[in-house]
């Protein structure tokens, strides 16, 4: 399964890489760019950059399902990870579906860089994009694991509450708490680092495809959306980065380690909840080198660590960041891999 899971990987990263250096000047042709308002000359970057990293995402699923098909990856039993034989698992109808969620959730994003969508709209659509998933679901177990206390079966609230609501707010979750170079590739990396961990040792190869295939695509964006960002993902990336997280752990059954790898976005989302969700400065105020909160208010979570910094490059605010991101990800590692191995 490694194998595999690293030809994924690689092809993810190769469709973005190749994808991404077109894109760039063309979206700067068009006109399709944004002001990179966390540094003092505010220069145009071009943006919706995310169309590569959904690309280099489906084109890698694509590959999977055709590896399955004429090689039967998945239909075999192997003791890759060295500590017990694990049963592969690809479901085949649970990764179309995954992949028809994360292409609506992606022409939301679409719709939004373009038109700018109302913020009550575009929270809300991705419910209609979660019926895919639960679709399929219907013919899975409703019950989820609770560290320390196990199964928990929801039943019917499983499917019709907790999967739309899971797609809905792990998507704007991963929207909001972004702007800044590097920030929504660096962590989304981490998160999918983790989530591809699980998926090989428990043998789960659906969730390992869409988190290996999203892995390389956000590795190969990051070459270009690293500081001094060439490029911007948009909504469209933003939105699908939450979206596939959401499908792997639903898919591979790992929901509770989802949300404990999304808690500092749920730590942003109350921090902007408290300031009514702004619209405008919630970026940094850039002052010698350093990015400051507007005003000394902490809208966001990276304006509370500015305040807390008392100023802090926008650089070391992204590796910040990533490394909670990182210790998240451990703890739910540490939580869930011992389940497995």
């Amino acid at each position: 399964m490694i194998l595999e899971m690293a030809v994924v990987l690689a092809t993810g990263f190769l469709i973005t890489l190749v994808s991404v250096k077109k894109i760039i000047p063309k979206m700067v042709a068009a006109g399709i760019v944004g002001r990179d308002v966390n540094k003092p000359e505010r220069p145009h970057v071009a943006e919706m950059g995310g169309v590569a990293i959904v690309m280099g995402f489906v084109g890698a699923v694509l590959l999977a399902i055709a590896m399955h098909e004429t090689l039967g990856i998945g239909a075999v039993v192997a003791n890759e990870i060295g500590v017990k034989a694990v049963a592969l698992r690809f479901d085949l109808v649970s990764v179309l579906a995954a992949m028809v969620t994360v292409l609506i959730v992606a022409l939301v994003g679409v719709f939004d860089d373009l038109f700018n969508m109302a913020q009550r709209t575009k929270a809300l659509l991705p419910i209609v994009a979660a019926i895919p998933l639960i679709a399929v679901q219907f013919t899975s177990s409703s019950a989820i694991s609770f560290p320390f206390v196990g199964m928990v079966d929801f039943g019917i609230v499983y499917f019709v509450i907790l999967i739309p609501l899971a797609i809905t707010v792990c998507s704007n979750l991963t929207n909001m708490l972004a702007g800044f170079n590097g920030l929504e590739a660096g962590m989304g990396s981490v998160m999918f680092v983790a989530i591809l961990a699980l998926a090989i040792a428990s043998g789960s190869v659906a969730m390992g495809v869409l988190s290996a295939a999203m892995l390389g695509a956000l590795l190969a964006f990051l070459l270009f959306n690293w500081f001094p960002a060439k490029v911007f993902m948009g909504d469209i990336g933003t939105l699908s980065i939450g979206t596939v997280a959401a499908t792997a752990v639903i898919i591979g059954n790992y929901k509770v380690a989802g949300v404990i790898m999304f808690a500092p976005y749920v730590v942003d989302f109350a921090i902007k909840a408290i300031n009514r969700f702004p619209s405008a400065n919630w970026w940094g105020e850039p002052k010698g080198g350093k990015l400051f909160a507007p005003e000394g208010r902490a809208r966001g979570l990276c304006q509370l660590i500015m305040k807390k910094m008392n100023g802090i490059s926008e650089r070391n605010l992204v590796l910040l960041l990533i490394a909670v991101e990182m210790v998240f990800a451990a703890v739910a590692l540490a939580l869930y891999l011992p389940r497995v191995v």
